[in-house]
């Protein structure tokens, strides 16, 4: 075998550093594979060994830029950032190629969950409220008297219902939530809720006009403050910015009782601890094998349940009142995963 010409080996040798593959080397240089082999042992110990494959269409830059585009929200999917790469930077990808960007990044595709549309004045009410509650104590928020309405459907109640199978193809029917258009019907309900236990809760029959909301709060909310037997003057009522609430006659009703009112922010249901104890009673109702055969045992089911919600269920939801504000503050009075 002839010695390899300096010059030749030098050539490979610079080759390597740029770098190049062994194979491309060879190839270039026209010699085996094995000599360029030695050559790298001999001359190169700690050089870096190549990764192989095809190289890598996007640049350091181009990742970076693919990530802003979609973290900043001036686009939504990877398709449209793709699309952007190839009309404005001349760069053609497959829009897998930018998902796997997305996810070498730590980005991960979730459903989008459904909140409150929030405008800057609802930001700001709610930023303000967080503001001047966040010294309260978990004490403080036991004088509150917390209410709401909601809308409570025959089938299928909102919130989640679980089964196990073994076979998702044959599925038995106390596996299956059976579902009707438009839900089968509902019932529309409001109730109260304070730390020593559930309030006084009434269907609301027809529409939910101020003079009906009216008779509501001097029905279930003045008994359910003799219920528990809570003095007027250390008690602070709770609703939302509703409007039969924010009516004028309505408020006039408020002025008269000796408790006072907590001033709400619009748009903000995940502060009211409320909110989960209606998911908690829509979740027992999907729990009964078969749905109601109609509103009268509907409404029988739901008064069964709300009359069985333990204090402890209340003042739990209350015992997250300064987390909850906390999460407010910390989102800058936007949305919380309350």
């Amino acid at each position: 075998m002839h010695p390899l010409k300096h010059n030749i080996q030098q050539k490979i040798i610079s080759l390597l550093q740029q770098p190049k593959s062994i194979r491309e080397v060879a190839l270039l240089c026209h010699v085996s594979y094995g000599t360029v082999q030695n050559i790298r042992k001999t001359h190169l110990p700690n050089l870096k060994s190549t990764l192989g494959g095809r190289p890598q269409k996007l640049s350091k830059q181009n990742k970076q830029y693919c990530i802003r585009a979609i973290t900043s929200g001036k686009m939504k999917t990877a398709i449209e950032v793709q699309q952007d790469l190839e009309t404005n930077l001349d760069v053609t990808v497959n829009e897998i190629t930018v998902r796997r960007v997305f996810k070498d990044a730590g980005l991960q595709a979730m459903k989008k969950e459904k909140r409150p549309r929030l405008s800057a004045k609802n930001i700001k009410e709610r930023l303000e409220f967080a503001k001047q509650y966040k010294d309260w104590t978990v004490e403080d928020w036991k004088h509150v008297v917390w209410s709401d309405e909601t809308r409570i459907n025959r089938f299928c109640s909102d919130g989640y219902s679980w089964c196990w199978v073994s076979d998702k193809n044959n599925l038995q029917e106390h596996q299956i939530s059976q579902t009707v258009k438009h839900g089968g019907g509902s019932i529309m309900i409001w109730g109260c809720m304070t730390a020593h236990g559930p309030g006084f809760m009434c269907q609301i029959m027809g529409t939910m006009v101020q003079d009906v909301y009216i008779s509501i709060l001097e029905d279930c909310l003045l008994k359910t403050l003799k219920w528990y037997k809570l003095k007027s003057k250390d008690t602070i009522f709770q609703q939302d910015n509703d409007p039969k609430h924010t009516a004028n006659k309505v408020q006039q009703w408020l002025k008269k009782r000796s408790f006072e009112t907590l001033i709400w922010p619009a748009q903000s249901p995940d502060i009211n601890p409320i909110e989960h104890l209606w998911a908690i009673i829509k979740r027992k109702l999907n729990e009964y094998e078969t749905p109601p055969n109609g509103m009268i045992q509907l409404w029988q089911r739901i008064e069964t349940i709300w009359n069985n919600i333990d204090k402890d269920v209340c003042m739990n939801l209350i015992d997250s009142m300064p987390r909850r504000i906390e999460a407010v503050l910390k989102a800058k009075g936007k949305w919380t995963d309350y």
